[in-house]
């Protein structure tokens, strides 16, 4: 099942609030990556992207990060638009969101260029439904007041957790496809700059 990402992712993709405890980090998003895959006919994988994602970590370690589901970029334009109107139906639902707290101490020693393993709780919100994952993910200061989070490991999504299970049906039809998975992983790389 292509999609439920997110969100994810994510993203997410929400660890590096942790080097200042009077900043705000804001997302950039040229510099981060939210792709999931896509199995479809059994053994045929695909790689796609979410590309407009924005997001911020305020100084109590509060990090949002919201995905414009119409921004799904799967290569190939009539497949991005069926996905936007049959699987996430985003007139309807434009957005998923990534909600967490985050422990704002945790890496306010890392240095630049050095880096530190993580794990951390994040809800996933979508079509009026949430659930909670866990990231597993390696971040890293970087020289330019910013910092990077991530994915060591996948988190996994399955569509029946967001209602999806309906629209997958509907691009495996419209595409003549024997099957498409209902579970897909999802790996993001974020960056946030400090925004004081």
């Amino acid at each position: 099942m292509p999609t439920s990402v997110l969100r994810l992712l994510a993203c997410s993709v929400l660890l590096p609030a942790a080097f200042s405890a009077q900043a705000q980090w804001q997302l950039d998003n040229d510099a981060s990556t939210l792709s999931f895959v896509t199995i479809k006919a059994d053994h045929v994988g695909e790689v796609h992207t979410f590309d407009l994602l924005t997001g911020e970590i305020d100084d109590e370690g509060n990090a949002e990060i919201t995905i414009e589901l119409i921004s799904i970029n799967t290569l190939i334009p009539i497949r991005d638009e069926r996905m936007q109107n049959m699987l996430f139906e985003t007139s309807l639902f434009p957005e998923a969101n990534l909600t967490a707290q985050l422990d704002i101490d945790q890496f306010a020693e890392l240095a630049v260029g050095r880096s530190a393993q993580a794990a951390f709780n994040f809800e996933l919100s979508m079509r009026g439904q949430s659930n909670t994952y866990q990231a597993e993910v390696m971040v890293t200061r970087l020289a330019d007041n910013g910092i990077q989070a991530t994915t060591l490991k996948p988190v996994i999504v399955v569509a029946n957790s967001f209602d999806l299970v309906g629209g997958v049906e509907a691009l495996r039809e419209v595409a003549g496809l024997p099957s498409i998975s209902n579970a897909v992983p999802v790996n993001f790389t974020v960056v946030f700059h400090n925004s004081d």
